[in-house]
Order: structure tokens, then C-alpha cells, then sequence
């Protein structure tokens, strides 16, 4: 039996002007509150360069929408307090997270990146869904 490729563990995938953004994201039990109405995921993020040039991740921008479709926008600087340069062939994960007052919702955004040649591109982060398992009452 042979592993599952890494990128088998990405549940999606969306590449634009060759940055690929994949996403793999969890529910966290031990961090949700139902009884509090919070519920809480982490979610982990690869962005592959497979371009011919570095690029740098300058800021993002997430729409993050919550059970009931009520959207919040978050914008900010860099992903977990950096702004990685992520050269040609190479990638950068991180992980962070996300709570919410419903049972399901759904992240979507882009980040800000900027080429060798100083020219800025948006890159898409594809649409993930976020469902909290069901429990019996």
C-alpha cells in the first residue's frame, strides 16, 4: 500500500498566474462551545509558487459567511503575523482559525502578492466549507 500523496490531503485547490492555494481544514471539539453557541475550526493553508519568480504574500482578504449567510470581511497584513516570500518552486503553510456562532459557514478571500518586478496580483483562496459534526442531543 502506497501513502496518500500530500496533496491528497488538501480537501480544494485553486491556482491563479501559478501560485496554487490549498486548503485542509478541522473541526476542533475541544475548542467549541455549543451549549455557548461557538463553534471553532482551524484551517491549514499551502501556497505553492510555480512560477518562474518569487512572489511575496503582502495582505489578505477573507469573507467569511456563517450559517444563517451573514458575511464578515477581515482584512490585514500578512497571514499569522508574517508576509512570507515564497520563492519559485517552493511553498508556505501555516494554520490558523476561525470561530462562528452557527453549526456551518464558509471561508473564501484572496491574498495580495507581489512579483519580482514589483508588480501586485490577487490570488484566489478557494471557497471551503466548514461543518461542525452532528451530535446527539
Amino acid at each position: 500500500m502506497t501513502a496518500p500523496s500530500v496533496k491528497a490531503l488538501f480537501d480544494v485547490a485553486e491556482t491563479t498566474r501559478g501560485v496554487t492555494v490549498r486548503v485542509s481544514v478541522s473541526y476542533l471539539a475541544e475548542q467549541s462551545e455549543p451549549a455557548r453557541g461557538r463553534w471553532f475550526w482551524a484551517y491549514h493553508i499551502r501556497i505553492e509558487n510555480d512560477g518562474a519568480g518569487a512572489v511575496q504574500l503582502l495582505t489578505r482578504h477573507w469573507i467569511i459567511t456563517d450559517g444563517r449567510g451573514a458575511r464578515h470581511s477581515v482584512e490585514g497584513e500578512g497571514v499569522v503575523g508574517e508576509q512570507p516570500l515564497i520563492a519559485a518552486g517552493a511553498s508556505y503553510d501555516y494554520v490558523s482559525g476561525c470561530p462562528l456562532s452557527t453549526t456551518t459557514g464558509a471561508m473564501q478571500g484572496s491574498y495580495r502578492m507581489v512579483d519580482e518586478d514589483g508588480a501586485t496580483f490577487d490570488v484566489v483562496i478557494p471557497r471551503f466549507a466548514l461543518h461542525a459534526p452532528a451530535v446527539a442531543q
